[in-house]
């Protein structure tokens, strides 16, 4: 079984933001997803389909599709496509961590 580091902000204020102020849980269990899958790690993408999440997740394909809409319309994720029918790819944001600026 692997481990997976969560940031306490996730949990301390992303969570309760998501699931009580927008009602959207599935976007949590998305956001939690995707960060399980190694979107975590700074410049790594996750290539993995709604189908693939869906199963992953529990939800239906269409819930994670309003997932992934509302987590981009929150700038916690940045979702690209190849083409109109690839498999999207998904950066994970964490805006609340600072980086230092590259020289």
């Amino acid at each position: 079984m692997n481990t997976v580091r969560i940031d306490p902000y996730v949990f301390e204020s992303l969570m309760p933001d998501l699931i009580g102020h927008d009602r959207a849980p599935s976007a949590f269990l998305v956001y939690l997803a995707l960060w399980a899958r190694g979107g975590a790690r700074r410049g790594h993408r996750v290539r993995i389909s709604h189908r693939e999440l869906a199963e992953e997740t529990g939800l239906s394909k269409s819930a994670v599709q309003g997932a992934i809409r509302r987590l981009a319309r929150r700038r916690l994720i940045i979702s690209t496509h190849d083409s109109a029918t690839a498999t999207p790819e998904y950066a994970v944001l964490r805006p609340w961590r600072r980086y230092p600026r590259s020289r």
